[in-house]
């Protein structure tokens, strides 16, 4: 069994019009919402292996911060095929990527995270910025993953639904 965190990335910021979209990065909301939902992973002892990340830069900072808030001592791949990546290239980033690692977090964009999600668990899941899916996956080896894997939905956090 393994377990994945897919995570959208943090609320970014549209402030400045000449940042080409690859380049923004997150707001004052973000800033805040990011680290909770580490502290929400820490609480529900989730603690990721490995972080797979986005290299535009609010998906960095979002990683970066549940890294940092979390106090997880991990590695952080940063990959640009998982920039506004379709659910099938980020099955492929878990495949070859993943490795032996129990708890991967994969933090990305929409709406590419939605049909990942939706891929693996069957149902449409709204995933608004900074949320995390929780998706048990019956698998060994990430590199058995695929778009028929049929995983099951342990929890979807929204940052706005938290206390």
């Amino acid at each position: 069994m393994k377990t994945l965190l897919v995570m959208r990335h943090a609320k970014s910021s549209w402030r400045d019009d000449n940042l080409a979209d690859h380049d923004r990065p997150l707001n004052k909301r973000g800033r805040r919402d990011a680290p909770r939902m580490a502290k929400l992973l820490v609480d529900e002892s989730l603690t990721p292996n490995l972080i797979i990340s986005s290299t535009a830069l609010r998906a960095v900072r979002t990683a970066e911060a549940v890294a940092d808030e979390g106090g997880y001592q991990i590695e952080l791949e940063f990959r640009r095929d998982l920039y506004l990546a379709a659910a099938e290239a980020s099955i492929e980033t878990l495949r070859d990527f993943a490795g032996d690692a129990a708890i991967v977090m994969l933090v990305g964009h929409n709406p590419g995270m939605e049909e990942l999600v939706h891929d693996l668990h069957g149902d449409y899941m709204r995933m608004p910025t900074a949320a995390i899916a929780h998706v048990q996956l019956p698998i060994e080896n990430w590199s058995e993953l695929d778009e028929a894997t049929e995983g099951k939905l342990a929890h979807l956090w929204r940052p706005k639904e938290l206390p």
